[in-house]
């Protein structure tokens, strides 16, 4: 049995989409949610009917979708037998178990088919969209679509006076000829039987591709004479709406015998129908193209994974996921000059070979692995590791924050390094559910774009939300921006932040978190964490608690010294300078190489960067060579702002650091430094930092 849900949302139009039918302003979809009773695998699709076209555009609707959904969840097949009359739910539900293979094979729910543009490695070519609008508006529109590198511009007509339409095209065919840009029409039924044929021979001179749906459906008298008497090639796409039995689709085509048509799934009879069509059209020698009708890019995604699979030579029309304010991201689906791109799929799939390839040399009898240092203070560097030793560490992790088999872990660090290393094997200790998305500064992105269909309430107890994530502080910050990302991270009960210090502005983001939520210390060298501290909550502190089994002391210049010997064999020496209460909790203070001596004053590049706290843009500390000072000082700084200025921020230091310990230097960049792992990368800081100097001293 399955778990089938369906859930509302309404698009809204950038601008006015004007048509022939009149104009939209938004537009009402519902998303159907499959997943399995253990609810390790889910899929989603897209119901979407037109208004005032869709032949599915009933009163009912979604008592209808309703009942499918019901019947889907109990017998596990879709109901094709009472929803031949309504194609958009026939497609969301297609959509969704397509979706759910794809889970199955290992795939996020958003891989329908395993195809080239699936997997990123080719593009669709499609076509660009005009739309109605003045004169000027639509010979704007125009222009823009050409200098985005379009070949192949679609423009609606028939909505405006026809002169005017008729001159627009003339004056676009003299600024773009034929042999740099096809043009093709969409009339969406605008003209009339006695009409057409006048405004297609007046359109003749001008070197139309095609025009799309001359006339009103319905009149197939005169849709015969058209299309035997055109000068400009028809193709047929509101004619095929509620035509859904292999008979209709054959009289159809038979008797009117159009130049090609326009397949648009959630009109046509989805998938299935659509393939009907294809094959029909084929039979007769008629072209075709798939386009969208105005989905958001759940759909939209769908279906241009099902276009790919016939590899397509003609431009497609599915440049429609621009077109909303409030349209989903989760599909990573990007335009590239002409060419549709599913930018997320190579990367999902290199992913989860490498986490496949670690998985095989943890198997192998050799009893190390290799892993990287994060290269925070320099170069990356290669460090071989005993399994053992890690296996120790994921117990002590899986222990202190209660995971037990079956839990799901959400895997979004890089593999290369320790804590991404380590994710995967706590979940082959524990029993984990590992769901693995590629690192991104979004790890909750797609799964927010699921569960924001659900009420806030519903959240905590979905299937789908994970129970345990490790993050870096960049990620969190991130995900803490995104009003959905954010909704999914407060309900996930553990939550783990490492690979950098958290910032009172992070710090005070993070309250908003039900769960709990641990800042870690660690190192490569440590296996990763070897030590918690609660950020919030009731049980918050400022001091680190070891895990069992790790003994920490301080060396005699202040250096926090760790002794744990299943994590290393040896005492380990920090260059972090710590205290320790009466309690053996430990705190940091600052690292030894990030202290400088500037004017014979020891400054720790930490300690005043936790003194000025915020001050709404990015910025890091660090220090260049001084002939007087020794070292000076030196804050870099990012902004697009223009109101952010030296002499603002130099206000804000004045009033929080002492005179001692003001930057001599202040400097914008264009990105700080940072490591893979998201800490700052100081070395490279303090480069960026000299060159600055210098090419101020020569200026």
């Amino acid at each position: 049995m399955l778990n089938v849900t369906y859930h509302p949302y309404t698009l809204h139009f950038k601008e006015p989409a004007g048509t022939s039918r009149g104009v939209y302003l938004q537009r009402k979809v519902w998303y159907i949610i499959v997943s399995e009773v253990d609810a390790q695998h889910y899929g989603i699709g897209e119901c979407a009917p037109l208004p005032r076209l869709s032949c599915d555009d009933v009163p009912e609707y979604e008592q209808v979708l309703a009942d499918a959904c019901g019947r889907l969840a109990v017998d596990g097949q879709i109901p094709y037998n009472l929803l031949q009359q309504f194609p958009s739910i026939l497609f969301g539900m297609e959509s969704a178990m397509l979706s759910l293979q794809g889970s199955h094979a290992g795939h996020s729910p958003l891989w329908l088919y395993d195809n080239a543009f699936t997997r990123g490695e080719e593009g669709i070519t499609i076509n660009g969209l005009v739309w109605m609008g003045s004169f000027e508006e639509m010979l704007q529109r125009m222009q823009h679509k050409i200098d985005q590198g379009f070949r192949c511009v679609k423009i609606k007509v028939g909505a405006i006076n026809w002169q005017q339409e008729l001159e627009l095209i003339r004056v676009l065919r003299s600024r773009f000829p034929k042999e740099a840009i096809t043009l093709r029409l969409d009339a969406n039924g605008g003209f009339s039987a006695d009409n057409a044929l006048k405004r297609l021979y007046d359109l003749a001179p001008y070197h139309i591709h095609s025009i799309e749906q001359p006339i009103a459906p319905n009149q197939w008298k005169a849709l015969v004479r058209i299309c035997r008497e055109s000068p400009i090639p028809i193709a047929l796409d509101e004619e095929l709406i509620g035509l859904n039995t292999i008979d209709e689709k054959v009289r159809l085509l038979d008797t009117v015998r159009p130049q090609y048509i326009i397949l648009k799934p959630s009109l046509h009879g989805a998938f299935s129908g659509c393939e009907e069509w294809i094959k029909l059209a084929r039979e007769r020698n008629i072209g075709y193209w798939a386009t969208s009708a105005l989905e958001s890019n759940i759909g939209l995604n769908a279906i241009a994974q099902w276009c790919a699979e016939s590899r397509p030579t003609l431009p497609q029309g599915l440049g429609t996921g621009q077109l909303f304010t409030d349209n989903t991201s989760a599909t990573q689906l990007e335009i590239v000059g002409e060419q549709l791109w599913h930018i997320d799929g190579r990367a999902q799939k290199e992913f989860e070979k490498e986490i496949e390839a670690f998985r095989h040399e943890w198997s192998d009898v050799g009893p190390t692995v290799w892993v990287h240092t994060s290269g925070s203070t320099g170069q990356p560097q290669p460090m071989e590791v005993e399994k053992e030793r890690m296996a120790a560490s994921a117990r002590m992790t899986l222990r202190f924050l209660r995971l037990r088999p079956g839990d799901r872990a959400l895997l979004c660090l890089p593999l290369k390094y320790i804590a991404g290393k380590m994710m995967v094997i706590r979940s082959i200790i524990g029993g984990l559910h590992l769901v693995a998305v590629p690192p991104s500064s979004h790890p909750f992105r797609t799964l927010a774009q699921t569960l924001r269909l659900l009420p806030e309430s519903a959240i905590l107890q979905h299937p789908l939300l994970p129970h345990f994530v490790a993050l870096t502080p960049m990620d969190a910050w991130h995900t803490l921006q995104d009003e959905h990302e954010r909704a999914v991270l407060v309900n996930v009960p553990r939550i783990i932040i490492g690979g950098g210090p958290v910032s009172t502005a992070l710090h005070s983001a993070l309250q908003c978190c039900k769960g709990e939520v641990y800042s870690t210390y660690g190192m490569t060298e440590t296996l990763s964490h070897i030590a918690m501290r609660r950020l919030n909550g009731p049980l918050q502190d400022d001091w680190y608690t070891p895990l069992p089994g790790v003994d920490i002391s301080l060396t005699p210049d202040g250096s926090l010294a760790i002794n744990a010997p299943n994590l290393c064999k040896e005492t380990l020496i920090t260059h972090d300078i710590a205290e320790i209460d009466g309690r053996g909790r430990f705190r940091i203070l600052g690292r030894t190489d990030n202290i400088i001596t500037s004017g014979g004053i020891k400054l720790s590049l930490e300690a005043i960067e936790q003194r000025i706290g915020t001050i709404g843009i990015p910025y890091m500390l660090t220090a260049v060579q001084d002939t007087v000072l020794g070292q000076a000082l030196t804050l870099l700084y990012t902004t697009e702002s223009p109101d952010t200025t030296p002499s603002i921020l130099m206000a804000h230091l004045n009033a929080c650091l002492d005179r001692y310990e003001r930057p001599r230097y202040m400097f914008r960049v264009a990105a700080l430094p940072l490591t893979e792992t998201g800490k700052p990368a100081r070395a490279r800081a303090q480069e960026i930092a000299e060159k600055m100097v210098k090419g101020a001293a020569l200026n």
